[in-house]
């Protein structure tokens, strides 16, 4: 027992329609880095959620450092030496990075022996600032403690996640997708505090869908499918191949996109010279009927950015959008969806679901007039009809159209959003980041959904950070550098290196 520092058996788990875990078993050795894989909807953020005190399992036992515990509460997995960093940020926008770190722990960390204060006192002390830079400097973080949160860009805001993380004392540290919002150069400045705690015997709990990562940094690999514990296996000695069929269990869509001349067809939308601040500088450019236009550049290039303009998110400062060949306002996104502009959001929790509704609601919502009776009466059965028939074609897991979206897991969320405009029937799609987050099976689906639109002659915008994705997917790829367009280029005369070039190509005036 004493070889491991965490060893959880037969742990069940349970929810409303759902039987999140059944019988899972899992292992961790101190000094080393375990991945966790599956499906989205596998299990293991639930498992792991568990060992964090944040859910509580139904049944099994869990073992640290050879002693049964029982954990209740995130602070007596804290008190265990274990703590998370969630796939799904979770900080106080309002308040400072370094308050966000030391919620909660300011009186003992700055206040010891003197009488107690007012709370804003307490956060405002320059201890935990300087305790935040040493954290930052750690992680070879270059930012000031005292920004606010809401100042920073989500890659920023994962990055104080994984300060606030450190700065306990732990023994466990579970990281769910910790990467997905990261630039490469920040990613490597993870793996660089992973394999510091890892040299210091720490044990790392590593929850990712990226296959490379894994090969990279992990020791060990645990598979899970529909709850279930499948197999553990030393990374070095099984193959991505091997990893993706105990995880699926099923055939994956792998097939390349033709890359089809689609330059001929009509222009749908057309953007010339669009601006806002130095966000978005004089972009222009046009998208096709059954084109899938890929939008490449590093964190803060300014591609959502465009595209939040183009949707009516974020106001113009200049510059002209034609649906079309017609000049169009877009003030607000209820213009741009009457226009047959649907936008998929990276941050669908925020932007594109009801989390509180179910998903039948949630798959309605942006054409709800359809589904209005006479007298205002909503038309459940054809709402209902509508639902089931795109949560069978886009295989979204769910116990029934009634489920509340926030019970689902990250890349079933994803296919309620999708579904959603798919319902609308927009003729201008625009993704951003369809698969950030999202396993390999759920990845090749909605790969051949994007095909099969653009087959129907829809028109897609497509923003990914993974560059092999938008090769494979786009029949043109424009690559934008700090809120500039630097090229426009025909996919299949692409490749990774000539996309990094021109997304690095800084404007020197």
């Amino acid at each position: 027992m004493g070889e491991f520092l965490v060893q959880m058996e037969g742990i069940d788990k349970r929810f409303p329609g759902v039987h999140a875990l059944n019988q899972c078993h899992f292992e961790l050795r101190p000094g080393e880095v375990h991945a966790l894989v599956g499906e989205n909807g596998a299990g293991k953020s639930t498992l792991m959620k568990i060992l964090a005190g944040i859910y509580q399992a139904d049944a099994g036992t869990i073992r640290v450092r050879g002693q049964e515990v029982t954990i209740h509460t995130a602070k007596q997995a804290l008190g265990q030496g274990i703590s998370i960093i969630h796939q799904e940020l979770n900080l106080m926008k309002h308040l400072s990075a370094a308050q966000n770190i030391f919620i909660g722990r300011e009186s003992r960390n700055q206040a010891a022996g003197k009488q107690k204060k007012g709370f804003r006192l307490l956060v405002d002390d320059g201890e935990i600032n300087r305790k935040t830079e040493a954290l930052f400097k750690r992680i070879n973080l270059r930012l000031d403690p005292r920004v606010k949160v809401a100042e920073l860009t989500v890659a920023q805001q994962q990055m104080i996640e994984i300060a606030k993380a450190l700065s306990f004392n732990l023994d466990v540290l579970i990281m769910d997708e910790p990467t997905s919002a990261l630039s490469d150069a920040e990613i490597e400045e993870l793996f660089k505090v992973i394999l510091d705690l890892k040299g210091q015997g720490k044990g790392i709990v590593y929850i990712s869908h990226r296959m490379d990562e894994l090969h990279r940094i992990c020791d060990q690999v645990t598979v899970m499918r529909d709850g279930r514990y499948i197999a553990t296996s030393p990374m070095r000695s099984i193959r991505t191949e091997q990893i993706i069929a105990h995880m699926v269990g099923r055939e994956i869509y792998e097939s390349r996109h033709s890359h089809g001349d689609t330059s001929k067809n009509p222009v749908v939308l057309e953007v010339r010279g669009l601006k806002r601040g130095r966000a978005v500088q004089d972009v222009s450019f046009a998208l096709h009927r059954g084109e899938i236009l890929g939008f490449a550049g590093l964190m803060g290039a300014g591609r959502t950015e465009t595209m939040r303009l183009i949707f009516g998110a974020d106001p113009l400062e200049g510059g002209d959008i034609l649906v079309h060949g017609k000049k169009v306002a877009i003030h607000q996104p209820r213009d741009a969806v009457q226009l047959g502009i649907g936008y998929l959001s990276e941050d669908r929790k925020r932007y594109g679901l009801a989390l509180g509704m179910s998903v039948k609601v949630n798959t309605v919502m942006a054409s709800l007039a359809q589904f209005i009776k006479p007298l205002g009466v909503i038309d459940e059965a054809a709402s209902t009809a509508v639902t089931v028939e795109y949560i069978d074609r886009l295989n979204t897991k769910t116990p029934s159209v009634d489920q509340q979206v926030k019970h689902l897991s990250g890349g079933n969320q994803q296919k309620v959003v999708i579904g959603k405009w798919l319902v609308r029937d927009s003729a201008i799609l625009i993704f951003d980041e369809p698969t950030r987050g999202i396993d390999v099976g759920a990845k090749g689906e909605i790969y051949k959904l994007l095909n099969e639109l653009a087959g129907q002659g829809k028109a897609i915008i497509m923003i990914s950070s993974e560059l092999p994705e938008i090769l494979r997917m786009s029949h043109r790829i424009v690559v934008m550098c700090e809120g500039r367009v630097t090229a426009t280029l025909d996919a299949p005369e692409s490749s990774q290196e000539k996309i990094m070039y021109y997304a690095t190509l800084r404007n020197k005036g």
